[in-house]
């Protein structure tokens, strides 16, 4: 048993590897060590050398809403050192392979050092997570700007408040009809996702939201198509 006995029951379920899921598990618990940190329109200074990662529970619910959703295509805005991303990618390259067909995990990161310490992540993470992943580093205004999938399945929300609305918009035109997004901490940074808020809430954009009553609040949100 682990220090964070909700450690034990998040990693009981998922599918992967003995080696990966350690490796997971002890990377959540290093984040967890850390003091908690919501994203809004405070300095991000104090975040740089900060996990900022998506808490266990969250991770384990978004891992298994890939699953039952076949989703092979996804794009992770806000990796920081990639612990959820490989969540997404143990769930991407599971429904690929079971579907015979391709899967990408498109994850971006603006912080050099960030996007280095989760390269790390992934190699050390193995076979099952790393070929899954395509990383791009840089503003997500520019680099989710091309290169996307014909298809979307899901998008995970997990950064700067001011950019998730603007990630969002980049990809609102590939999302499938009964496409996820998942938002974090959508009651803690109200004030951060008040135009978010405002534009899943506008019919005209086919969205239908409710949010779950995780730490901080998890929104989670079908596109409806149009």
């Amino acid at each position: 048993m682990s220090d964070y006995p909700v450690l034990d029951k998040v990693i009981a379920s998922l599918q992967g590897s003995a080696p990966t899921l350690q490796f997971l598990r002890d990377l959540h618990a290093e984040a967890l060590a850390e003091e908690p940190f919501v994203s809004t329109n405070n300095d991000l200074s104090v975040a740089l050398d900060k996990f900022v990662a998506l808490d266990p529970d969250k991770s384990a619910l978004v891992y298994l809403l890939l699953r039952t959703s076949g989703a092979r295509h996804v794009v992770e805005a806000g990796t920081s050192f990639g612990v959820s991303t490989i969540y997404l990618a143990l769930a991407v390259g599971q429904n690929a392979t079971a579907q015979n067909a391709p899967g990408k995990v498109i994850a971006t990161e603006n912080e050099a050092h960030k996007a280095a310490r989760a390269r790390e992540n992934w190699k050390k993470a193995g076979v099952e997570v790393e070929p899954w992943i395509e990383l791009r580093e840089g503003d997500l205004r520019e680099t989710l700007k091309t290169g996307l999938p014909e298809q979307v399945d899901f998008v995970l929300l997990d950064i700067w408040t001011p950019l998730a609305l603007p990630a969002l918009s980049l990809v609102k035109s590939r999302l499938r009809p009964g496409a996820l997004v998942v938002v974090d901490n959508f009651d803690a940074a109200a004030s951060g996702y008040k135009d978010l808020r405002a534009y899943f809430d506008d019919p005209a954009n086919n969205f239908r939201r409710t949010t779950a009553p995780y730490d901080g609040g998890l929104c989670i949100v079908v596109y409806m198509g149009n």
